[in-house]
């Protein structure tokens, strides 16, 4: 599926990323890490057809965040060896390690590494951040007006196979990102 409605709303994707940084802040994850759990992670609406009871779901079908996790954990690993940049409280694998550790680790030699069990308990909580961060999407679109024409896009998508986002808005609505 291509999931159209989620181009459609760049422009207020942009507007939650703004209002939603204080959360990344104060999680365990720093701004880097979101932004890679942000690109492993995909969108549906749950039940389009009835916008009251819609709503935007982290698709665990297509969201696969435990293969991100050892990225996530370079992504530590590099910040720690700079001085901790960038925020977020994340503590790979449960210790910081020691220096040696960190450079075995980056020679590929050991001295660190997170189990499955840490890979799997981190990728459940960046889940749930992303989770939050759809609802406060939702939230966003309700307070504009416009979850209702997302949830018709996505609608005509999952009726056609995704492939129908151009029926939903031939009555001359204008996009979502372009509108007042």
């Amino acid at each position: 599926m291509t999931e159209e409605w989620t181009n459609r709303v760049v422009g207020e994707r942009m507007a939650v990323d703004q209002e939603f940084n204080d959360r990344v802040t104060g999680s365990e994850f720093s701004n880097q890490e979101w932004s890679l759990i942000m690109s492993a992670t995909k969108y549906t609406i749950d039940d389009p057809e009835n916008p009251d009871g819609a709503s935007i779901v982290v698709d665990r079908d297509a969201t696969n965040l435990e293969a991100i996790m050892p990225e996530l954990e370079n992504i530590q690993e590099q910040m720690g060896a700079l001085g901790g940049a960038g925020g977020g409280k994340s503590d790979v694998g449960g210790n910081k390690g020691s220096l040696f550790d960190g450079v075995k680790s980056a020679l590929g030699l050991g001295g660190g590494g997170s189990s499955d069990e840490d890979y799997a308990a981190r990728a459940e909580t960046a889940r749930e951040l992303a989770g939050e961060y759809g609802r406060e999407l939702q939230n966003h679109l309700e307070a504009k007006g416009r979850w209702e024409e997302v949830c018709a896009i996505a609608a005509a998508e999952d009726a056609s196979g995704g492939t129908a986002a151009e029926s939903a808005s031939d009555d001359g609505d204008e996009r979502l990102d372009d509108a007042p």
